[in-house]
């Protein structure tokens, strides 16, 4: 790992996923959208080679944020992640990826698939560059969807968020598949941000080539 840094403080987003605020090391700088590698000395949770997760926070910020989901099912590094207590130190890996802003488009995300798109968002809104951009987020119910009020805020009506297992006043319903993505995208000619689940990459990717659009206007997690 290149960089030593401290868990600060923490709190939830939603009932299963914490915001990390971690110190930042002098040199560290990152592109909006890329993601790290974290690990952390434990006898029995040594992962030498880390977890990726993606910084949220803004790329001027004097720390860093990460906003991450906890997974009970696993009984792994994201539960043992949200134990963690202020002052422990972390390892944390050079940033890498390939989700960065490259112009208007439409974000399609699910579940903690949205991480690596808010601090591109907090980014455009800094500049006075969001507008123009438009948001699809799926989840399962309306308590997992993360930094809603910030999301809503910041696309509005350009905003469609889906929950696949409860109806709710507010939310769609619908799940994101050929019928849906046919009916909500009339302009294929934009980029095109994806991340999510594997399966759910994968589905869209293969929906929105079906659909016409470029594939070098495909924006995702490889």
């Amino acid at each position: 790992m290149d960089f030593k840094t401290t868990l600060l403080m923490s709190g939830f987003v939603t009932p299963d996923t914490r915001s990390f605020i971690l110190s930042r090391p002098d040199d560290f700088d990152w592109t909006p959208g890329y993601g790290v590698k974290l690990s952390f000395s434990d006898p029995e949770w040594d992962v030498p080679k880390g977890r990726p997760f993606t910084p949220t926070g803004m790329v001027d910020d004097k720390v860093l944020e990460f906003v991450i989901k906890r997974y009970t099912a696993h009984h792994g590094f994201t539960e043992k992640f949200h134990d963690l207590k202020p002052g422990k130190e972390i390892m944390m890996s050079k940033p890498f990826g390939t989700i960065e802003y490259k112009g208007k488009g439409t974000f399609i995300a699910a579940g903690a698939g949205i991480t690596p798109f808010l601090a591109i968002f907090r980014d455009l809104d800094g500049k006075g560059e969001l507008k123009g951009n438009n948001l699809i987020y799926s989840n399962k119910t309306p308590a997992d969807v993360i930094c809603e009020n910030e999301l809503r805020y910041y696309f509005g009506d350009r905003s469609i968020f889906t929950c696949t297992r409860e109806q709710c006043y507010g939310y769609g319903d619908e799940r994101v598949d050929f019928d849906f993505l046919k009916g909500e995208i009339a302009n294929l000619d934009q980029q095109f941000y994806v991340c999510g689940p594997p399966p759910f990459v994968k589905d869209v990717k293969g929906i929105l080539a079906e659909l016409g659009a470029d594939s070098a206007a495909l924006i995702l997690e490889s």
